[in-house]
């Protein structure tokens, strides 16, 4: 499998793990989430970072997803990758669990602080937010990489 091949699968595997979830999941994980970290349940907050959570996910993630791609290739024996890449549910989950492992590297962990960062001032106009939605997003990883070590 050409190098090409092996970072579209692992793009398409990594992206519908992250989306598989419904909007309307999406949004009542959001309201737990907010109101277990003691965000103040207000309507227009739970608004704001609502609208700001999808793109958030989708833009960065496609980021993340290139840098893990790129490092994967870089560092493993390609049939390694080829292995991970071979569509069984097995190794799609391990693909999504080292994904997982990539972003909580140091280094991952300091580009998605800078990214979120960025991120929240150009859209929401308050860090506040910005750092709300980098939590959200850090606790949905969390819950993608229980589901994935299942």
């Amino acid at each position: 499998m050409s190098d090409n091949l092996l970072r579209e699968h692992i793009r398409t595997t990594i992206l519908n793990r992250i989306e598989e979830q419904d909007q309307d999941k999406r949004a009542e994980a959001l309201s737990e989430f907010m109101a277990v970290t003691g965000v103040a349940p207000r309507e227009e907050t739970m608004q704001s970072v609502a609208e700001m959570v999808p793109p958030i996910m989708h833009e960065l993630y496609e980021k993340w997803i290139a840098m893990f791609a790129d490092r994967l290739l870089e560092t493993a024996p390609h049939n390694a990758v080829e292995l991970l890449c071979d569509g069984t549910e097995e190794n799609s989950a391990a693909l999504v669990l080292t994904y997982i492992m990539f972003l909580e590297s140091e280094r991952m962990e300091k580009q998605i602080d800078k990214d979120l960062a960025e991120y929240g001032k150009g859209k929401a106009g308050s860090d506040e937010l910005g750092d709300l939605a980098s939590s959200y997003i850090r606790a949905r990883l969390s819950a993608m990489a229980d589901k994935a070590g299942k």
